[in-house]
């Protein structure tokens, strides 16, 4: 029987989390068990299940949510609170599509030890929804008008960021300084400047910071650290991971809610530090387009990228990034790239080689995007001995030119057609995904992970993190240290893609090397080029 490589990917469906490790040895025939068995027991890679956290026991999590929109809605579902309208909409597509299991998923999620106590929104009709459809006779969620009022109420004592850019940092830091725990929204913030003086609160504070990178509960990449560790790969050189979109959602073009004016919207509050103009709409809800309140592709997608990647390799801030692209498929006043590609430089980087000391060292991580085009193209890690296709499914390929693998490649008893390993604990699980944006987000692991071979929202197990890091001290996996790191990365992108020119990093002062003339922050929130 000749096997090709799309017999083989299909005959990875339907597997057990138990025996959702599989190997193809050669192409020509299906090898022995003891063959395959003596591979895996070299490759000694350990397939990793959902870290177990003690229960968040005591008195209910008291949370508030500032921000209800897209992602603050998100949020709140992944604690446990649905609005009305989405349980109505979830049912009658599971009438429609018995695959459709968004509200199954739902109901069967773990129940938290939290209460949803309050809603800090400048949409009349968003703080309403959040209001009317998680209040309760024993909890009555409360509204407050600004996030002062509410850090300071005593009513929270956990808050949720969920705003545009613009806002993360000053809540988070006025937060941490009155020990309010925090979760925010990457990227972490919205300038350099708030990124050292948010680290500087967290440090000092008695408050927890979680920064929403859910990836990193995503069983792959906590495979992939194991890969990576026993240096199966070999040394990785290049890293490529990428963006692809192509409707008006993905690329922020999302709907005006009809309800929407000047009475319904706090429009000052909303600008906060944002040049002061005239009530818009657009600007409202479209506001990821402009540097004023968002971050573009280098704060908002590349983000993601880097920091499921920076968890896998712990690469850390590059030592220089070069970025270029331009405003190329959508030309509707937006002022962020909407296409991109950072090449990011780590020269000292090195996890030991298969080859003679100090022969590979160094590794250049690339991003691209378009949101003008969305073919599929995988995250890859490229080492000496073997490539990673790394997203919710984990695959490894031998490369033709290996030295640890050399004798098997001569024997044919491996070829680098075939992989040698895949981790897909998803296999038997059907999927329902609604929208092109929401395919990205699931191939790249964003969305849900396994367990068990069931589907789990990533962004549950993210939280339930934070929460058991508030009641029981437990480790977060994503806290300043990872979020400066991620922060600091994307603001070096955006920074070269309008100053066109190769950014720096100082490791030794932790310092963005200057540029005679140059006012960084004042370049990142310009709405121009330089």
């Amino acid at each position: 029987m000749k096997w090709t490589r799309r017999d083989i990917i299909k005959g990875l469906g339907g597997l057990p989390i138990a025996g959702a490790i599989w190997w193809a040895g050669a192409a020509s025939s299906v090898q022995s068990s003891k063959e395959r068995s003596k591979l895996l027991e070299q490759l000694n890679i350990e397939a990793s299940l959902s870290k177990v956290l003690p229960p968040i026991g005591g008195a209910p999590v008291r949370v508030g949510i500032i921000g209800f929109g897209i992602r603050g809605e998100q949020l709140c579902r992944s604690l446990g609170f649905a609005t009305r309208d989405w349980l109505d909409n979830m049912a009658k597509a599971a009438e429609e599509n018995p695959n459709h299991s968004a509200l199954a998923d739902f109901n069967s999620q773990e129940k938290l030890n939290v209460n949803l106590v309050a809603v800090c929104d400048v949409f009349d009709v968003r703080a309403q929804e959040v209001i009317d459809s998680f209040s309760s006779e024993e909890q009555a969620v409360k509204r407050f008008r600004t996030y002062q009022e509410m850090i300071r109420s005593g009513d929270v004592e956990a808050i949720i960021i969920a705003t545009p850019d613009h806002w993360h940092a000053p809540m988070a830091i006025d937060a941490l300084e009155n020990n309010v725990h925090v979760y925010i929204e990457k990227p972490m913030t919205h300038t350099i400047e708030e990124t050292y003086h948010l680290r500087e609160a967290a440090q000092k504070s008695k408050a927890r910071l979680m920064v929403g990178h859910q990836h990193r509960q995503t069983l792959s990449f906590q495979t992939a650290k194991d890969v990576v560790t026993k240096n199966t790969l070999g040394h990785i050189s290049m890293v490529q991971t990428n963006t692809n979109r192509n409707d008006d959602n993905g690329a922020w073009n999302y709907d005006i809610d009809k309800e929407a004016n000047e009475q319904t919207i706090d429009w000052e509050q909303f600008l906060g530090s944002a040049p002061k103009i005239p009530f818009n709409k657009n600007h409202f809800f479209r506001w990821r387009k402009w540097w004023a309140y968002g971050s573009g592709l280098s704060g908002d997608l590349l983000t993601h990228d880097y920091d499921r990647l920076n968890c896998v390799l712990n690469m850390g801030i590059p030592k220089s990034i070069s970025a270029s692209g331009g405003i190329y498929t959508h030309i509707d006043g937006r002022n962020v790239p909407d296409v991109l590609q950072a090449n990011m430089e780590f020269p000292d980087f090195s996890i030991g080689n298969s080859q003679g000391k100090g022969k590979e060292k160094g590794m250049t991580f690339i991003y691209s995007a378009t949101l003008g085009n969305s073919f599929s193209r995988p995250t890859i890690l490229m080492g000496h001995d073997a490539t990673m296709e790394l997203g919710n499914r984990l695959t490894i390929w031998p490369d033709g030119g290996s030295t640890k693998y050399a004798k098997m490649l001569e024997a044919h008893t491996m070829k680098p057609s075939v992989p040698i390993y895949q981790y897909d604990p998803g296999a038997s699980v059907p999927d329902a995904i609604s929208s092109a944006t929401s395919q990205y987000f699931a191939d790249k692991g964003l969305m849900w992970t396994y367990i068990d071979g069931a589907r789990v929202d990533s962004t549950f197990l993210h939280l339930r993190e934070w929460l058991s890091g508030i009641r029981n001290g437990t480790e977060l996996s994503c806290g300043i240290k990872e979020g400066f790191e991620e922060a600091i990365t994307a603001h070096m992108t955006g920074l070269s893609w309008k100053l066109g020119r190769r950014i720096d990093w100082d490791r030794e002062t932790e310092t963005i090397k200057p540029i005679d003339g140059i006012d960084f922050d004042a370049v990142l929130l310009g709405s121009t080029n330089y």
